[in-house]
């Protein structure tokens, strides 16, 4: 540590300072020039850099996007310099408590290669970035994931690996933009804070997240340079390893190592070490040596087909070496050769299973998938796996989690199409897209951040499903399962299974509410929504409509959302399902509060609550309580507010996390903050800790603007500045700029009412202009009520002015906030 670490360790100010010099040094420009750019004013800029006053965090945020750098990793510095309220504990989901690492399992036999791993090991100190071309089953993949182990402890943030699927037998390259995602998903940014389209915004997005962080990635089976140069890092000390069957002539930045064949001696060792040969005289191989060479040349010194001749070997003991040269010699090529051996030693469940598992939508897979894929029981599938996995048929890159090399996937594929008949391979099929299906069903239902999800219409139920302790362990399995359920969508709409296309999204809303994914969830309910108007069923097609609608609400699209909303009341009319009637009567009520409709929304949601009694739903029937109560709340009818904030809390539930318990806890602590200021505080703040227990950044900065509310109606105006602050530090982080009109209204007033009100007139006029693009004319009027108020005591006729505006948008706005 140098002079200076030392000195702004101990300085959070001066370190935050410091760090935005930087940013200016980036940017190149003076202060005037720089201040211009970032609309702020040079005098306060120049104080933010040397450290005389803590900059607002939309300051941070500026001066960072000015220069195209993430203000995320400021944020905890810049909330140690202001104050705010104590970090999240360690505990909470939103800190991972280990870098995410899914590099597959290092072999433990790895043999030779020191010279190529020396090069490799060179070429990325060098370059960070490195491409290992080589023929089939030569060992690329082995190579690199085995000095990805090696890196890992030098980049500790995460290590990622990604099948770029260049060169699987019937399954398209994967395109740069889903690669894009899924590393992106792995680094855990929120899917609002990823670019909706442009490859270029994405690769930009992903340069930043690699640059503040030191990550090993491994690219594996790129197809060529054009889809592989999008994922590779920029700025940072973040570290690439390409492999490709191709030279990767397109990339001449990244330099290349080209691997050939083992060499015999290395062909020699890993044949004996595969085989579980102890070595010396007493061994087979000793014993036999002309025959060993003849196993070596057979399997043409690759790898791959050393590891399946010699799994034979290992499980064979009685078998003489000449016994495999035998065998080995029906082959047709150095590979098929031991494939077609492997495989002839299979029984007909195991051969099937094998042949099959190249139908899998996914990269990798668990016994349960396979289970449903082949008809059979968990425990027949699991014990099928391991023999094919000691056959090296099957890889085993984590513990549960199984891959097919590209080679042995060709193979079996081809198999699959000689060996059985259409019909039953799409009937496999069927069985899978089922149990995707279930499977995301199942989880969903341990994930209550919604109403309870209708049951599964779409294929039988498989007779094995995961079962989830908890909605932690429910969400693990989504971030686990994510590529396969998105592939497995895919392929529904590929192969027309239009039931799955269109139920499979429903039961992916908690887990994208956990992920702040609205962006991709309004693409999947597009493409539901035409798949249940082909089927044509009345209640599907009305949820569908229902569904895109709530997706377009929480994207802010709120005039394409009222117009599904009006599709799917058309539609349930006919339909005649009461459970439907509730959901969408809800969602209406949440759209009619924010276009303005004031009194509205009380109806919509006592009626939600009474369609869902009807229809035996009580966590609906909750849902709808704790939003008619928040509604009562907004329009100062605190005392009844709070009465049924408490009805709802008294409901018996056992998540702590439920989310009718959290708007009413929410609801309950802003309704009682003057008149109970400690039981008021204490429900906010278990609010929160439910909030970050659970992951969901939304839920976060609703909490936190709430409870700034709240200690603005204590008169604790310095907490309650802190809280609102870093309920926007969140949104900042998310990029949410649709969410901040749900609150600009209380910071506003919160910064009038603690002496700030040039403040208060930037967060007014910032909701002013957000508003009407958005079109919540409620809000709207209450940004000219809040710039009215701060301007009666300096500007009557402006006041008055802004007042009149109001009350055009709508009639006289109240509210308790």
């Amino acid at each position: 540590m140098d002079a200076h670490e030392r000195n702004t360790q101990t300085d959070p100010l001066e370190e935050l300072a410091a760090r935005l010099r930087l940013l200016q040094e980036l940017s190149g420009l003076g202060v005037r020039a720089l201040a211009r750019d970032t609309g702020l004013s040079s005098s306060s800029l120049s104080r933010y850099l040397n450290g005389q006053t803590v900059p607002p965090w939309p300051a941070v945020v500026a001066l960072c996007r000015l220069v195209q750098r993430d203000p995320r990793p400021l944020r905890p510095l810049w909330e140690r310099t202001s104050n705010p309220l104590p970090a999240p504990p360690k505990s909470s989901r939103q800190v991972r408590p280990v870098p995410r690492n899914d590099l597959p399992r290092d072999v433990p036999d790895f043999t030779g290669r020191e010279e190529r791993l020396a090069e490799l090991l060179a070429a990325v100190d060098s370059h960070r970035v490195v491409s290992v071309d080589g023929m089939a089953g030569v060992g690329k993949t082995c190579l690199v994931v085995h000095a990805a182990h090696r890196l890992a402890v030098d980049f500790p943030d995460a290590q990622l690996y990604v099948d770029l699927h260049g060169f699987t037998d019937g399954r398209p390259p994967l395109d740069p933009d889903s690669a894009l995602r899924m590393l992106l998903g792995a680094l855990d940014v929120p899917s609002e804070r990823v670019p909706r389209e442009g490859l270029e915004q994405l690769a930009a997005c992903w340069r930043s997240e690699l640059a503040r962080r030191r990550v090993v990635v491994v690219l594996d089976n790129a197809a060529d340079a054009d889809q592989v140069r999008p994922l590779l890092p920029g700025a940072g000390p973040s570290v690439a390893l390409i492999t490709s069957r191709n030279r990767l002539l397109g990339l001449d930045e990244v330099p290349p190592v080209s691997l050939d064949v083992l060499t015999p001696r290395e062909s020699a060792e890993l044949l004996a070490r595969a085989s579980g040969d102890p070595g010396g005289p007493d061994g087979r191989l000793a014993r036999e040596p002309e025959a060993a060479a003849e196993v070596l040349r057979l399997c043409g010194r690759l790898p791959l087909a050393l590891r399946l001749a010699a799994a034979r070997l290992r499980h064979r003991p009685g078998w003489t070496v000449g016994i495999l040269v035998e065998r080995l010699a029906q082959g047709a090529s150095e590979f098929d050769t031991a494939f077609a051996m492997s495989v002839r030693q299979l029984n007909r469940p195991r051969a099937r299973l094998f042949r099959m598992l190249a139908l899998l939508p996914g990269a990798t897979f668990d016994a349960y998938v396979a289970a449903a894929l082949a008809d059979v029981p968990l425990h027949s599938a699991q014990d099928m796996l391991e023999d094919l996995v000691d056959a090296h048929l099957v890889q085993q890159p984590t513990p549960d989690r199984y891959r097919l090399h590209d080679l042995v996937h060709q193979h079996a594929r081809r198999a699959s199409a000689e060996q059985d008949p259409a019909p039953e391979r799409e009937r496999a099929l069927g069985r899978v897209l089922d149990y995707y299906v279930h499977a995301a069903a199942a989880a969903d239902a341990a994930m209550p951040f919604l109403s309870a999800g209708r049951a599964v219409a779409a294929g039988r139920p498989p007779a094995a499903l995961p079962r989830f302790a908890d909605k932690n362990a429910a969400f693990d399995w989504f971030v686990g399962e994510y590529g396969n359920l998105i592939a497995a969508f895919e392929t529904a709409a590929a192969v027309g299974a239009d039931a799955h296309v269109s139920e499979l999204p429903r039961f992916l809303r908690a887990f994208f509410a956990r992920r702040c994914g609205t962006t991709h969830l309004n693409v999947l309910f597009e493409r539901s929504l035409a798949a249940a108007e082909r089927l044509g069923d009345p209640l599907r097609l009305a949820e569908a409509h229902s569904d895109l609608g709530f997706a377009r609400y929480n994207a802010g699209r709120t005039a394409e959302a009222a117009a599904s909303y009006e599709a799917a009341g058309r539609r349930l009319s006919r339909a005649g399902d009461v459970r439907a009637d509730a959901e969408l009567a809800l969602r209406r009520g949440y759209l009619s509060w924010d276009t303005g409709h004031v009194e509205e929304p009380l109806d919509l949601f006592r009626l939600a609550g009474k369609l869902y009694e009807q229809a035996g739903c009580p966590t609906g029937a909750a849902h709808a309580a704790a939003s008619e109560a928040w509604a009562m709340l907004q329009l100062g009818h605190r005392t009844e507010a709070a009465r049924l904030a408490r009805e709802v809390l008294s409901l018996p539930h056992d998540d702590p996390g439920w989310p009718p318990a959290l708007t009413a806890r929410i609801t309950l602590g802003v309704a009682i903050a003057h008149e109970e200021p400690d039981e008021a505080a204490g429900h906010l703040r278990q609010a929160l800790t439910i909030a970050r227990e659970d992951g969901h950044l939304d839920n976060q900065a609703w909490c936190l603007n709430s409870l700034g509310v709240a200690l603005r109606r204590m008169g604790r105006y310095e907490e309650a500045l802190a809280s609102h602050r870093a309920a926007f530090a969140l949104l900042d982080e998310l990029f949410e700029e649709h969410w901040k009109i749900h609150y600009l209204y209380g910071y506003g007033e919160t910064c009038r009412l603690a002496g700030l009100p040039e403040e208060a007139l930037r967060l007014h006029r910032q909701a002013l202009e957000l508003a009407p693009r958005l079109g919540n004319r409620y809000a709207e009027a209450l940004a000219h009520e809040g710039i009215a108020v701060v301007l009666d005591g300096t500007d009557p006729a402006g006041a008055a002015e802004h007042r009149a505006a109001g009350r055009a948008v709508l009639r006289g706005p109240e509210s308790g906030s």
